[in-house]
């Protein structure tokens, strides 16, 4: 029984992690390294935000990764990781909103990453005196299809 007890520690470690490989691997884990949009869609919960994708003006020209994670290395890979670790725990405890809302800081990511690419044609709104802009600006309050056009 001694031995049992002190062998148990490893035992549930070696569980955990064999859990988590069987996880990761059925989850189709290494596909949101990629850049393909498709691997998005893995949950069936974000085949209308790609199929909606697919229908907008960006679709030839960004794709999740260019609107949504940051562009730096490294911080990419957290974010990847902290959202996939959110999506794993809603999803599984069908604790999720419907429709989806965008977090907070993911929305920040959105905003800059559109400021990134439009830099040039949002300059004169960004300069503008913040007295003269009714709020922070906020591309999706007016521009919501262009990334994800119709879902309809």
């Amino acid at each position: 029984m001694n031995q049992f007890l002190r062998l148990l520690p490893s035992l549930l470690a070696g569980a955990l992690i064999g859990v988590g490989f069987f996880t990761f691997h059925f989850a189709e884990g290494l596909s949101y390294f990629s850049n393909d949009p498709n691997a998005c869609a893995n949950c069936h919960i974000m085949r209308e935000y790609l199929d909606s994708w697919q229908k907008s003006s960006h679709h030839t020209r960004a794709v999740c990764n260019d609107c949504h994670m940051p562009q730096d290395p490294a911080a990419k890979l957290w974010t990847k990781a902290d959202n996939g670790w959110n999506h794993s725990v809603k999803f599984t405890l069908q604790t999720f909103s419907d429709p989806l809302r965008i977090r907070t800081a993911n929305a920040e990511r959105l905003r800059a990453n559109c400021i990134r690419c439009h830099e040039e044609l949002t300059s004169d709104i960004r300069m503008a005196p913040a007295h003269m802009r009714s709020a922070e600006l906020d591309c999706v309050h007016c521009h919501a299809g262009a990334g994800h056009g119709s879902r309809r």
